[in-house]
């Protein structure tokens, strides 16, 4: 009885321990477990009403996008999506009067982190962009940085 109490005290611990409370991108408080990477962040040197334009149409699945669109907050640029189940947070900010950073947070209705959809929703923005640019996206910092070959030693 006494090993079956403890055991059930350890499992309330962890259970509780393991669940805490997480800041969403736009400013909200929600469930979730902390300390998990769930963010994807990008620049790009474009307007910050072009980009919140792109990640709407992405989200929105009235123009074609990924899932449906909750919710759209002009006062701080976010947005508040569900798609495959899963809430998507995005924030646009303008980070100097040339570059906008967006934040793309995703997380699951149990609390967990789904950084792989983080990154497929910030590239389908990128994509956008690149689209309604005509060319390519100045200033991502997703795209991915080469470096030269070390010369090769005889």
């Amino acid at each position: 009885m006494k090993k079956m109490l403890v055991g059930l005290l350890g499992t309330v611990v962890l259970v509780v321990g393991g669940a805490g409370c997480i800041t969403t991108v736009d400013g909200r408080h929600s469930a979730g477990v902390p300390f998990r990477k769930d963010r994807i962040v990008s620049r790009y040197q474009l307007s910050t009403e072009q980009v919140f334009v792109a990640a709407k149409e992405v989200l929105a699945a009235e123009k074609g996008g990924l899932g449906v669109l909750q919710s759209e907050n002009r006062v701080n640029n976010s947005l508040v999506a569900k798609v495959n189940n899963r809430f998507v947070y995005v924030k646009v900010g303008e980070i100097e009067p040339t570059i906008t950073e967006i934040i793309t947070q995703v997380r699951t209705d149990a609390g967990w982190t789904d950084i792989d959809l983080a990154a497929e929703i910030d590239k389908q923005i990128a994509l956008r962009l690149q689209s309604a640019q005509g060319g390519s996206v100045g200033g991502s910092t997703t795209a991915p940085v080469t470096t030269p070959a070390p010369p090769a030693t005889r």
